[in-house]
Formats: structure tokens, C-alpha cells, sequence
């Protein structure tokens, strides 16, 4: 009965809250986050403690590649981010707690364009923000506090491995099925929630793909899936932040700087370059560095 009770309490709560108060709430959170950073920025160089070496460099390359693919496909930043930072030797922790730092800044802005667009199906978005935060804690409290880095690195790069060769099979495999009602939704988000945080990257590949083989209208796929990542990478970056701190600030910033120059281009080789082909090839390039993360971890 209490169970009842709370369901409908969340319906009637639904009932009232509109996109434009989830746009307000973007907006709200941001400016958060944002301010919090300019104070770590302004202390950062204050104490001068950043390190601008080669490794800069790197970072600003990762968020640059990776802001790219994403701008083109809508989906992959984090998979690609992280594959590119394991690869730079950060460990799992970092490297997916500044995968999302760096995607709160253009997860927002996506969320309150799909929002402005009318690109969601209000419902759905409902069902999947929740469980996707959900999952979200938890798998990040879980890399950040419990699970070791060092013996968790080769299984996070088995993941990664399979949702490259995933990308690979959704380059090529037939058009999405006729429209049909959508099960298990918030079950859904809350796996891709959970293996987002833990892995640094996937739900975008795991939910929208997900809603697309289930024959889900794809305009409001993409941009029910990118406004409830918004809150899912929110939530995430919040525990990372409570556990681990603000520790390699320079990667944040370099991928911020990276992405934020990528941006334009990206929408540019969307219009320019076969998706299949762009998917094809960044389901080649996960493939072979996580390949070659789990040799370099057991051979």
C-alpha cells in the first residue's frame, strides 16, 4: 500500500513539474558547478599547481577527438575519452570522474536545446533521469571508494572493448524495427547509468541504442537520452567529487578546451561525413586501445 501511496506521488509530482522547470533546473545546477570551478581555477593558479606540460596537451587532444565524434554522432564522448585517457595511463577513477566533470558542461547545453527543440518525450524522460542517477551514484561510489583501480582497469577496458565492437555492429546492421511500446525503461537506465560511471563512458551507446532497436521515434530518443544524461553525469560527478575531491584539474580543463574547440568542427563533419563511416571508425579506434590496455594488464 505505501508502495502505491509513493508511485502515485511521483505521478502527481511529474504531472506538475514541466520541461521548462527541468530547463530551470539545468540552468540552476549548472551555474553550481560552474562557480565551484572558477573557485578551484582561481586557487589552482593561485598556488600553481597546475601542470601545463605535454600531458596538457594530451588531454586537450582527447576532449578535442572525442567532442568531435560526439558532435557527429550524438553519442560515444565518454567511450572515447576514456579509452584515450586510459591510454594516457590516468587511472580508471580519474579518468572517468573527469569524463563526466568535462560533460556537465555540454550535456547541459544539449539538455536545454533538445528541451527548447521539444525533442523529449516527457514521460520517458521521467522514467529514465531517475533510475539513470540512481545508477549513476552507485557505480561512481563504487569506482571512487570500493572498487580498486589498478584490478578493475583490464575489466573496464573489456567493456569498453565490447561496446566498440557494439558500435561496430550498429554501424552496420539494419534500420531500427517498426515503432512499438518501450519496456523496461527504467531498468535500462539505470544499467546504462551504472556502467556510464563505472566505465566513463556508455549511455548514450547502451540507452539510446536500446530505444532505437526497440522501434522508439529517433528525434526524441536522442534528445530524451541527452537531457537525462545531463542529470545522470550531474549526479555522478557530485560523488566523485564528495569521495575523491577535485584532484587533476588539468584534465578537466583540457578537455573542456579540447571539446569547446571541437564543437563547430563537429557539427561541420556531421554534415559532411557518412555516419556509418565516422561510427565505423570510432568503433575501430576503442577497439584497438582497449585491446591493447587488456595486453599491456595480462600479457
Amino acid at each position: 500500500m505505501e508502495k502505491a501511496l509513493a508511485v502515485l506521488n511521483l505521478n502527481k509530482l511529474k504531472g506538475k513539474v514541466t520541461l521548462k522547470h527541468v530547463g530551470w533546473i539545468i540552468v540552476s545546477l549548472k551555474v553550481i558547478i560552474l562557480l565551484y570551478f572558477i573557485h578551484l581555477v582561481i586557487e589552482g593558479f593561485q598556488a600553481n599547481t597546475f601542470q601545463f606540460g605535454s600531458m596538457f596537451f594530451g588531454f586537450i587532444l582527447a576532449g578535442f577527438v572525442a567532442q568531435l565524434i560526439d558532435g557527429a554522432l550524438g553519442m560515444a564522448y565518454g567511450v572515447s575519452c576514456t579509452s584515450l585517457l586510459l591510454w594516457f595511463g590516468i587511472p580508471p577513477k580519474f579518468a572517468s570522474a573527469s569524463v563526466h566533470t568535462s560533460e556537465i558542461f555540454t550535456t547541459g547545453v544539449s539538455g536545454l536545446s533538445h528541451i527548447r527543440f521539444k525533442n523529449i518525450d516527457k514521460k520517458l524522460f521521467f522514467q529514465i533521469a531517475i533510475t539513470g542517477s540512481i545508477g549513476a551514484i552507485l557505480g561512481a561510489y563504487l569506482l571512487s571508494d570500493i572498487l580498486d583501480g589498478n584490478l578493475i582497469k583490464p575489466y573496464i577496458s573489456v567493456y569498453l572493448l565490447g561496446l566498440g565492437l557494439y558500435l561496430l555492429f550498429k554501424a552496420y546492421r539494419n534500420k531500427a524495427k517498426a515503432a512499438r511500446k518501450i519496456k523496461n525503461a527504467p531498468l535500462l537506465a539505470f544499467c546504462g547509468g551504472l556502467f556510464d560511471a563505472i566505465g566513463g563512458g556508455g549511455w548514450g551507446p547502451i540507452v539510446t541504442s536500446n530505444l532505437l532497436s526497440q522501434g522508439k521515434n529517433a528525434r526524441e530518443s536522442i534528445g530524451t537520452v541527452n537531457t537525462a544524461e545531463f542529470f545522470v553525469t550531474y549526479f555522478a560527478t557530485a560523488v566523485f567529487i564528495f569521495v575523491l575531491g577535485v584532484q587533476h584539474l588539468e584534465i578537466v580543463l583540457g578537455l573542456i578546451i579540447g571539446g569547446v574547440i571541437a564543437a563547430p568542427v563537429g557539427a561541420y563533419v556531421a554534415s559532411r561525413i557518412n555516419p556509418r563511416v565516422l561510427l565505423t571508425l570510432v568503433g575501430v579506434m576503442v577497439v584497438l586501445i582497449s585491446s591493447w590496455s587488456i595486453f599491456q594488464a595480462w600479457f
